[in-house]
Order: C-alpha cells, then structure tokens, then sequence
C-alpha cells in the first residue's frame, strides 16, 4: 500500500464529510466547509489505495494583535484521521504541507485548539494558557428593578449584534475580524439548537446595548446535569449594568431547566469580573492549555504579546 499526500478535489467532498462524520459530533462542518469558495487548495489529505486516511484543514483569518491590529493568521481545523490509520504519522505529515501554504499565503502564525496537543508539539505548534470561571449558579435575588429588557435574540437583531460585536471587539487582542458571511453562517453553525442567545434592550430608546451566548455543555462527570457555559458576550461602549443582567438571566434560565452549575469564558476585564457574581454565587478560576500557536512570517514574540495581552479573547463562534 502507498500513500499520498495531496490538496483535495471536489470529488473527494463525500468522503471528507463521510470522515469527519465518523470522527465528530458536528454535522454543521460540511456547510462550514463548502462556505469557502479556496477550499480545495487548502485542505489536505492522505490517501491510500483511493481511500481517504487523513484530513487537515487551514482556515485564513485576520485576528487582531496585541496592538488590535489585524493579522493574517492560519487557522487549523477538521483534523481527522481514520481509527485503521492513526499512529502513522499522517497528520504530522499534513502539518508540513498546510505549513508551506499557510507562509505563502503571508500568515503570521497558526492557531490551533485541541485537546490532544502531543498530535501538534513535535510539528512546532506550542500551548498558551487560557482562564475560565466555574463554580455554582447563584440564587434568585429581588434586587432592585433591572434597568434592561432582557429577551431572547431574534434573526432581525443581527445588525445590531453584528454593530456591537464590531465595537466591543475594536482593538481586542486575539478576536477575529467577522465578515457578513461570518455572521449568516459560521455564527449561526457554532451557535446551534444548543445555544440560548439573549439581548439586554435600553428601555427608552429599545436599542439593544448587549448580547450574550450561553450554551449548555457535558460535564467532566458525564452522570452529571449539564452546565451552563457563557462562550460569548458583546457590549455598547456605555453599557452601565448590561452583562450583568444578562449574567442573572443566564442563571435565571438555566436554574429554571435544573441546571447548577455555570461556565464563563469573557474577557478578563473589571467589567466581566464585577459582573460575574450576577451569576456565579462561588466563581473559581480554572486553567486551560488547549489553544496553540506557531509562529509562520512572524515571530514568537508578537504571538505571546497576544495571547497574553489584556482582555484577549478568542469566541467559541469562530472555532475552525
């Protein structure tokens, strides 16, 4: 048996959905996938005997820098390999080959998020630290009156969400900078059946001056209820107490459904932390070293100023 290493085709489409289906959960990723007329060019694959062992796939953004400043960047995503073929070295291999595109396409570096970050470390691709809150949903309060309206998202608020998005996001370190077709597509797949997405509305003008995603997720204790986790948030320049009254009507919901416990990932900023008792009666910071990077046309130390810079973020909802 020989194998080869190539860019795909369009005829290699069925089986490419064909694996991911048998190696994820995510039965978005063909309509991801087919959104990006450069496809083909930057998907790879190894093949044997006419089948496809291995797939890896390099998705361009522009993410802002430590300085807010847009950057080309090469995301890695769809990696997958079939159970028969895995220890061979495949995606290794792959990793080569998207490297070599990704430098001539003028990426500054590569990102990547996994849980298995021994697949990535001997190609060059290295860990950088992320934090979360975690901890119990606190309890209803009779607070004083909110100053928001909060209700449910609906398809005709995406301008405005879209606007505010643009503005919280301006200069943060680490955001990508999201298209149109972003927002009609790659948004909407992230943030599926699963999501609850909220609008804080100012009650005199019924302008919306904040949006939240809060999706509920498996637990490590998989016998255990699922928890609530924030994955988003976006805020008007002045949003006074906007998050948290979106926070509190997080954990309204989700104690309603008999949910306890609550996951936040937000920027690290005194807003979100002043914020987050509204929905955590017990907040602890946790560690994760699941995001990677790996410097192409740039240098290791722009790629740390970034990751490490105040309030970088990087949204669920521009996952590869």
């Amino acid at each position: 048996m020989t194998t080869t290493f190539r860019t795909a085709t369009a005829a290699d489409e069925p089986a490419l959905f064909a694996l991911w289906d048998q190696c994820f959960a995510a039965s978005h990723l063909p309509d991801l996938y087919t959104m990006d007329a450069d496809r083909h060019r930057r998907t790879f694959v190894a093949e044997t005997d006419g089948g496809i062992d291995a797939v890896v796939v390099y998705v361009p953004r522009l993410i802002r820098d430590a300085h807010g400043t847009p950057q080309r960047v090469g995301g890695i995503g769809s990696v997958a390999t079939r159970p028969e073929a895995r220890g061979q070295g495949l995606v290794r291999r792959l990793l080569v080959e998207a490297e070599q595109v990704m430098r001539a396409d003028g990426c500054a570096w590569s990102l990547l998020f996994t849980g298995t970050p021994g697949v990535y470390r001997g190609s060059g691709w290295q860990e950088f630290r992320r934090t979360y809150a975690e901890g119990t949903i606190a309890p209803a309060t009779t607070a004083a009156a909110p100053r928001f309206r909060i209700r449910p998202a609906l398809p005709e608020d995406l301008p405005a969400v879209a606007s505010l998005h643009a503005v919280y996001n301006a200069t943060r370190p680490l955001t990508s900078v999201r298209t149109p077709e972003d927002w009609a597509v790659r948004v909407p797949a992230w943030y599926g059946r699963d999501t609850h997405a909220l609008i804080a509305e100012d009650p005199v003008s019924g302008d919306p001056v904040g949006w939240i995603v809060a999706r509920y997720v498996a637990q490590r204790d998989a016998a255990a209820a699922p928890a609530v986790a924030v994955t988003e948030c976006a805020l008007a320049a002045d949003p006074g107490e906007a998050l948290g009254e979106l926070l509190a009507a997080v954990g309204d919901r989700a104690r309603a459904d008999g949910l306890t416990v609550a996951r936040v990932r937000l920027p690290d900023t005194p807003d979100s932390r002043a914020a987050l008792p509204r929905l955590l009666s017990d907040a602890r910071t946790h560690e994760e070293w699941v995001g990677m990077t790996r410097p192409l046309t740039g240098t290791p130390e722009a790629i740390r100023e970034t990751v490490t810079a105040a309030g970088a973020t990087y949204w669920y909802g521009d996952s590869f």
